[in-house]
Order: C-alpha cells, then sequence, then structure tokens
C-alpha cells in the first residue's frame, strides 16, 4: 500500500502496519485488556444518526471553532501523544508542521522526543502541552516553566493514568521505550529496514523532557504501564490539579474526565477546559466511551466549561456528532500516529486533509454552513429518547 492509496483512517492504519516493526504498530494499535472499551469509542457512534436538512445555501462553510481561548481552523487536533520518534524520525516536528499547515492545535506530551523549544519554532499556531504528574517535584516545575517559556497556550493534566493500564498486546510484544532486543523483536525490526535504518542512525532516542530527571524511558527500557505505575504520583488529588491550576494561571484543562460529578469540580478549581477521555481505551478496559458520557456531561456544565470529545474519532460524521451534542471541539491521536508511522509529514497532512474534506462534506450534506448552527436537534438516539 502507499500514501495515495490511503482515503480512510483503516487505510492509514494498513500502511502503518506494513511500515511498522510488529511492536511498534502494536503500542500504537493496542488498549487494556480485551480492549472492549477501545472498540466501543468507536462504535459509541453507531448508535446516533445524523438529520439533516436542505436547501440551506452551502456554498461557503466554516469550519472553524474557538476553543481554550485558541482559534482552530478545524474542529479537531491532534492529541498529545508520547514517543513519536519511535514512529517515525521525524517524530512531533512532523506533526507540528502538518498541524501548522492545517491551522490547528497540536498537542505536546511530557513524554515527548523533541524538546518543547524546538515545536515552538517549528508551530507557531496553538499548542497544548500535557503535563504528566510526577513524584520528583522539581521534574513537576522544570515541565511547567518550559512549557510557560515556551509559550504553549494550553496546560492540560492528565488525570487517568494514576495507574498504568493492562495493555497485554505490549506484554506479548515485549515493547518497551526505548525498544528491548529480543529474539522475536529483533526479527521484527529486520524485515523492517527502513525504519531501523533511520532509528538507528538518526539522532540517539530520547525523552528530553524527563533528561536529567529520570533515566526511565530515555536510558532504562521499560513498558509505558510501569512507567506510569512507578513514576507518577498516585497520591495526586484535586488539591494538587487545583494548585497547578492557579500555577499555570492560563489556559488549563483536565484531561481524562468522564463522570459529571469530575466535570463539574473542574469548573470549580477553575479549569478553561476537559477533555471526556479514556485514554484511548488504554487504561481501565469496560469503561464507556467519551462520546456516550458526552451528553450529560455537556448539559451539565457546557455553558460555563469548554468540553472536547477524544476518543474513537475516525470519521467528518464523528465530528458534527460530538459538537451536535455539545462539544466545542474533538481531539485524536490514533488518526494521526497510524499516517504518521506510515509516511511521516506528508502522512499527517493527508490525514489530516481526509479528515478536513470529510467535514467540510459532510456539514453541506447537513445543511449548515458554519458548525455552531448543529445542536441536539440534529441527532436522533436509535436505543432511547434524546434529552
Amino acid at each position: 500500500m502507499k500514501l495515495n492509496d490511503c482515503h480512510s483512517f483503516h487505510d492509514f492504519r494498513k500502511l502503518a502496519k506494513q511500515k511498522l516493526p510488529g511492536p511498534i504498530f502494536h503500542y500504537i494499535d493496542g488498549a487494556a485488556d480485551d480492549e472492549i472499551t477501545y472498540q466501543r469509542n468507536t462504535s459509541a457512534f453507531n448508535d446516533v444518526d445524523l438529520v439533516p436538512n436542505v436547501l440551506a445555501g452551502v456554498e461557503d462553510v466554516d469550519m472553524s471553532v474557538e476553543v481554550m481561548g485558541q482559534k482552530l481552523g478545524l474542529p479537531i487536533y491532534c492529541a498529545p501523544t508520547a514517543l513519536q520518534r519511535l514512529f517515525h524520525h521525524d517524530g512531533e516536528r512532523a506533526v507540528a508542521k502538518a498541524a501548522t499547515k492545517f491551522d490547528t492545535m497540536f498537542g505536546v506530551s511530557s513524554l515527548a522526543t523533541v524538546t518543547v523549544e524546538e515545536i515552538e519554532k517549528l508551530a507557531p499556531g496553538p499548542k497544548l502541552f500535557q503535563f504528566y504528574f510526577h513524584k520528583d517535584r522539581g521534574l513537576n516545575d522544570a515541565l511547567l516553566e518550559r512549557a510557560r517559556a515556551t509559550n504553549f497556550n494550553v496546560l492540560a493534566l492528565t488525570v487517568d493514568t494514576i495507574t498504568g493500564g493492562n495493555r497485554e498486546r505490549d506484554l506479548y510484544t515485549g515493547f518497551t521505550s526505548p525498544p528491548k532486543l529480543s529474539l522475536n523483536s529483533l526479527m521484527s525490526f529486520a524485515a523492517h529496514p527502513s525504519w531501523a535504518w533511520n532509528f538507528l542512525t538518526k539522532e540517539k532516542f530520547d525523552m528530553p523532557h524527563l533528561s536529567g530527571h529520570v533515566s526511565a524511558g530515555t536510558n532504562m527500557a521499560v513498558s509505558v504501564g510501569e512507567y506510569f505505575s512507578t513514576m507518577l504520583d498516585q497520591s495526586m488529588n484535586w488539591k494538587d490539579a487545583e494548585k497547578l491550576c492557579a500555577q499555570w494561571n492560563g489556559q488549563f484543562a483536565l484531561k481524562g474526565i468522564m463522570s459529571v460529578e469530575d466535570a463539574k469540580r473542574a469548573v470549580d478549581i477553575g479549569c478553561t477546559g476537559i477533555m471526556v477521555s479514556n485514554h484511548g481505551g488504554r487504561q481501565l478496559d469496560g469503561a464507556r466511551s467519551p462520546f456516550d458520557q458526552l451528553a450529560e456531561i455537556c448539559d451539565a456544565v457546557g455553558d460555563q466549561i469548554d468540553v472536547i470529545c477524544e476518543g474513537g474519532i475516525q470519521r467528518g460524521t464523528h465530528i458534527l456528532k460530538a459538537l451536535s451534542v455539545g462539544a466545542k471541539a474533538c481531539s485524536a491521536g490514533r488518526f494521526y500516529l497510524y499516517a504518521l508511522g506510515g509516511a511521516g509529514q506528508p502522512g499527517v497532512e493527508r490525514a489530516l486533509e481526509k479528515i478536513r474534506s470529510e467535514v467540510e462534506r459532510d456539514m453541506k450534506l447537513m445543511g449548515i454552513t458554519s458548525l455552531d448552527q448543529l445542536s441536539q436537534n440534529n441527532l436522533r438516539w436509535r436505543h432511547r429518547s434524546f434529552g
């Protein structure tokens, strides 16, 4: 398969599977336990139907949204994801450039493989820094100050990784960061010589925001689940989140909110946004999908805080359904990671172009010229009455 043959999320996934060694592909592709929540994240969108209007004069449509003080040209942005230079040697550099080209936000992980200082130069548009709350308070302070010094627009504290999820695919493949060689993984790396050549000959793999603070994941190979379970602070609570929000003193979001109660508390501590997310199904298997929870959260706090739907987004219609329920925007990870792993920056650009085209076409077919014209009146649920 070639990049020009990729027309959908599923095509980019096939390309990534072709291009990446097994442990690397399955790290992107896998989730927790039986992966029921992972599958449900997307299938939940099938339980609601769109009801279009016609004769609306839709020659020109506006796909922009404003979320957490940022004007985005698209209603979807690139969610922060770790370890991107494992998937392609350009890693976050490729995604930063692509997001800038398509006038959308780029989320950068604490576990990024390119520095925020370099990303600031590559991506002049809206940027979000995703914050992991470590046991090492010096590291926490350093992450906060680097994000501030490099003019990141939003700080998002991830709150659903208090311990690592049971990512069984990683256990079977032996995935670690950096990659650890075993007989099975060596065979997989050898079968993908282009990836192996770039990994071995380009700059040394590193997670530069952690360097000098922790060795795990940079100099010492560990699984991501092991990293979360040993390096992150399991005593983190609402007081810590409120303190971090005050320290940042800007656009601040909690990433991983799934209950109405927690959404209300996010408002109370001064957050300006929440990502309704279950970490792509990679943490608690059996949890509800973000889309299934979205309506009650938006009904409860949508007029007080910006709600982002994150999880399972594969189509433009998924985005329109989430915005109809009340989300201000959507974010997604796998949809661009497969493209990154398959073809680098050109792949990410093609993925963004495809989703942009879908949103534009679907808006016209819905009979709307701007996204704020969407509402719950556009939807009918198959298994229950709405409201």
